[in-house]
């Protein structure tokens, strides 16, 4: 796959304040604010950042945490995981791999039958509806 790598600039005009918060400083949105937390659409997620498709929405499952939770990204190279020392927690961030944009998180506290738990930032994905 192709690397998109812009500079710093660029990526400041094409996303928004909180997606450059999210997508090139590692933020986290707010728990339970995302516009991706509750939807139930039927699609798949993509990069805010660059589109590259990263999680399918039969993936997706209510884990309760405030952001929207995947067993596992639509393809294994699609999604990186990076060790992550801050905040004082030992976790697992997870990058797109076209564009290095920070996702969120992957934990292993998932369902079956994956074990994971994709935890991810609504302002870091879009969505677009299967079909459309």
């Amino acid at each position: 796959m192709d690397k998109l790598d812009l500079p710093e600039s660029e990526w400041r005009t094409r996303l928004t304040p909180e997606q450059y918060h999210v997508l090139r400083e590692a933020g986290t949105e707010r728990a339970f604010t995302g516009n991706y937390n509750d939807n139930k659409a039927d699609g798949i997620y993509a990069c805010a950042g660059c589109g590259l498709d990263l999680f399918d929405s039969a993936d997706k499952y209510d884990s309760g945490s405030g952001w929207p939770s995947f067993t596992q990204p639509i393809a294994p190279d699609h999604v990186t995981d990076h060790r992550d020392d801050s905040h004082g927690m030992r976790r697992v961030e997870s990058r797109c791999a076209r564009c290095d944009g920070h996702l969120g998180h992957v934990f292993p506290d998932g369902p079956r039958p994956t074990g994971l738990r994709y935890c991810m930032n609504s302002v870091s994905l879009s969505f677009r509806p299967r079909g459309g």
